[in-house]
């Protein structure tokens, strides 16, 4: 690490496969100083919690765990000098690639050629999605409860719902499954599954964990702890056909239903954002409407 350093060709905002593959691209394309900016302790991302199989394959002809396959990308970031500075927040970047960072020795303006936006995306919650009901213990993001059982080594319930069929619903069913817990069933509001057979079969068939398509989650039940959840179908508009309420005991109601890109540092920048994605508008070379941020 640099202390002093204060200018750079290349800075990447986030440390997540993008993050680390851009730092290696720009300094293979002649960077002489390139920065990796991270806020937390560790390199990688969300890679670092995703202990399943399954990455690798097309870049590395390796069936690699989440770790494994950063670890391959952070060592070879490092050993072409990219430079990296950890547990440091980005406070703000400006149109003229001015980044503002703070960490625990202070606040520090850094000047950059080119700004990599590498922040990844966060996870709809509960209020998002508009569930009603109480508002109990036990409601929680699929990607929180896999940083829970992964990281943390803490089970987030014993008896679980889990509402979306994308991928980290999916897997977690079979991670929380592993560990000994009841995955009563998972909901997905769509006619068809969200994620990929592969996991499908691998996550869901293989453990007897039922998959419901056209239903939801329309109540959650529970005053300190969620006791159950109200499951009902959905008609070809979305809506709840009468009669077809059922309740779910469960005493916890994971939530896979979709990503939102970290946009506050782009927005922030002026970047022109894309309604329908969420994300910024790029060309073919990823290029904003703000020259040098990429």
């Amino acid at each position: 690490m640099t202390a002093e350093k204060k200018r750079w060709d290349v800075i990447v905002i986030g440390s997540g496969p993008a993050g680390l593959a851009a730092a290696i691209q720009a300094k293979k394309a002649g960077g002489q100083d390139v920065l990796i900016v991270e806020r937390n302790m560790e390199l990688g991302g969300m890679l670092l919690q995703c202990f399943h199989q399954g990455f690798g394959r097309e870049l590395l002809g390796e069936d690699l765990p989440g770790p494994t396959y950063a670890q391959r990308f952070i060592d070879e970031a490092l050993a072409l000098g990219v430079e990296t500075r950890l547990d440091t927040m980005v406070m703000e970047v400006t149109p003229l690639r001015q980044v503002y960072v703070t960490k625990r020795d202070g606040y520090q303006e850094l000047e950059a050629r080119a700004v990599v936006l590498a922040m990844g995306c966060r996870e709809r919650t509960r209020p998002q999605m508009r569930i009603p009901g109480t508002r109990p213990a036990g409601v929680c993001p699929a990607g929180l409860a896999q940083r829970f059982v992964n990281i943390e080594g803490w089970m987030p319930g014993e008896r679980f719902v889990i509402l979306g069929s994308g991928d980290l619903g999916m897997i977690m069913a079979r991670r929380l499954a592993v560990e000994g817990a009841q995955v009563e069933r998972v909901l997905e509001v769509m006619p068809y599954l969200t994620g990929l057979t592969r996991n499908y079969e691998q996550c869901l068939l293989d453990f007897d964990i039922p998959l419901q398509l056209e239903h939801t989650v329309s109540l959650i039940l529970g005053r300190d702890r969620v006791e159950a959840v109200e499951a009902v179908q959905v008609d070809q508009d979305g809506m709840p056909v009468p009669g077809s309420e059922e309740i779910i005991p469960c005493d916890a109601l994971l939530l896979s239903v979709g990503l939102i890109p970290e946009n506050e540092l782009s927005r922030q920048t002026g970047v022109t954002i894309d309604p329908i994605t969420g994300g910024p508008y790029v060309n073919e070379e990823m290029a904003t409407n703000i020259p040098g941020i990429f």
